[in-house]
């Protein structure tokens, strides 16, 4: 059974027991977390597709930690114009781990 959902403006393809990062949620580490934002629920044969979002349906998570992700180098050149402008950045991200899908 897995189910793709919508968090961060991003969509995610989860199963039981699956761990990813998303995009930074204000829970702390160890609490639960549901999603209600249920694109699709596939069980073998049987699929649910949301118009958009699938009724009654639910995914729930358990918060493992809050972190940074690898820094991201920006650099700004304008050749022949001495000009050169460097920046770097750092996504935060929450790392959940999938403990229940409800159809």
């Amino acid at each position: 059974m897995y189910a793709v959902i919508k968090t961060g403006g991003q969509q995610f393809k989860v199963e039981k027991g699956t761990t990813l990062k998303v995009e930074k949620l204000e829970i702390e580490p160890g609490k639960k977390i549901t999603f209600d934002d249920i694109l699709m629920i596939a069980d073998g044969d049987k699929i649910q597709i949301g118009t958009p979002l699938v009724a009654k349906a639910s995914v729930e998570a358990k918060v493992i930690s809050q972190g940074k992700g690898k820094k991201v180098h920006i650099l700004k050149f304008l050749r022949r114009k001495h000009s050169m402008k460097q920046q770097g950045h750092r996504q935060l991200f929450t790392e959940i781990e999938i403990t229940k899908i409800n159809s």
